[in-house]
């Protein structure tokens, strides 16, 4: 029986994965392109007053491109294909990596359920910790591969490297190690899943109580899942906008022949050259995908585990 519930698990969760993945992968896109110190910054003057001639002194400063200005360059010097970069390597790791994320979440909350008070914060938070430190250690050089391919920047009609002729490059260049850049980075965002977790199973856990009927067992129907749509794209956002700077700093290591180097190198590099708005670039796509992303992704979990379940 704990087999076969592993197994639904594991299927539920690469379905749920899966279809997130298709759906948002143009915005995640985007969102690397404006993590990246590649980046192209526009140039403003500004004028500051407060000489003690009365002049204006005229400074020159950058400023970063909007997601709709990326969103245009992308289409018109490289076409709307470019869009789906690193769709292959998402597809080939989003399926595995949820199914491995469900997986050791619901075994570590069993485990931690007989360790602590059954289905409390701790357990939550713990439960989302190792399932996301493990599926982090075995994909991740499949995010890697994922991250190059969205950063290659090619002219429309021009040849782009699919993924396995990227993994081929990256082993060339960088060796196995090139494989694990960023991973510092994914273990640091960790903390973004325990919120998610945390916030997402107190409020599925309030609407559970609320819903319930002594006297008569509800099915649940399509408001149901709704709300649990609902929970997950709050818990997703409140969550991201807490940790995302880890998410610069990743995809600042994994940039190809980059200055940055180790998680905290990063940091004060980017803190220092372009200040701590930096931190935050990228952050817009991020939630329009993220939090979408995160309500199809759980509430398919949540559906596939009803149906199935219902059925043994």
């Amino acid at each position: 029986m704990a087999q076969k519930d592993t197994l639904l698990h594991l299927f539920a969760g690469g379905c749920s994965g899966t279809v997130g993945a298709i759906v948002t992968c143009p915005l995640e896109v985007l969102k690397t392109r404006l993590q990246s110190s590649g980046l192209t910054l526009r140039p403003v003057f500004q004028v500051q007053l407060g000489t003690l001639s009365g002049t204006g002194v005229i400074r020159p400063g950058t400023v970063t491109p909007g997601l709709l200005q990326v969103l245009r360059s992308i289409l018109e010097k490289e076409g709307p294909r470019s869009l789906f970069r690193g769709l292959g390597p998402n597809l080939v790791g989003v399926a595995p990596s949820r199914a491995i994320y469900f997986a050791a979440y619901s075994k570590s909350k069993e485990m931690f359920n007989g360790l602590f008070v059954p289905n409390s914060g701790v357990v939550h938070m713990s439960s989302a910790g190792i399932a996301a430190f493990v599926t982090n250690s075995l994909m991740n050089p499949v995010w890697m591969v994922k991250t190059r391919m969205q950063l290659e920047k090619k002219a429309r009609g021009e040849k782009k490297m699919n993924a396995l002729q990227c993994a081929r490059y990256v082993y060339k260049t960088e060796g196995i190690r090139g494989f694990y850049r960023g991973l510092t980075a994914s273990y640091a965002g960790i903390s973004e899943t325990m919120i998610c977790f945390l916030i997402y199973e107190t409020l599925k856990k309030h609407l559970a109580s609320s819903q319930f009927t002594p006297n008569s067992e509800k099915e649940k129907g399509a408001s149901d899942f709704l709300s649990l749509m609902m929970a997950a794209a709050f818990s997703k956002g409140c969550a991201s906008c807490i940790a995302y700077p880890h998410e610069v700093i990743r995809t600042r290591l994994r940039e190809e022949g980059s200055k940055y180097k180790y998680f905290f190198q990063t940091g004060r590099l980017i803190a220092v050259e372009e200040g701590y708005a930096a931190f935050y670039r990228g952050l817009v796509p991020q939630l329009i995908k993220q939090i979408p992303n995160t309500a199809i992704v759980l509430s398919t979990y949540e559906l596939i585990v009803h149906l199935l379940g219902d059925s043994k």
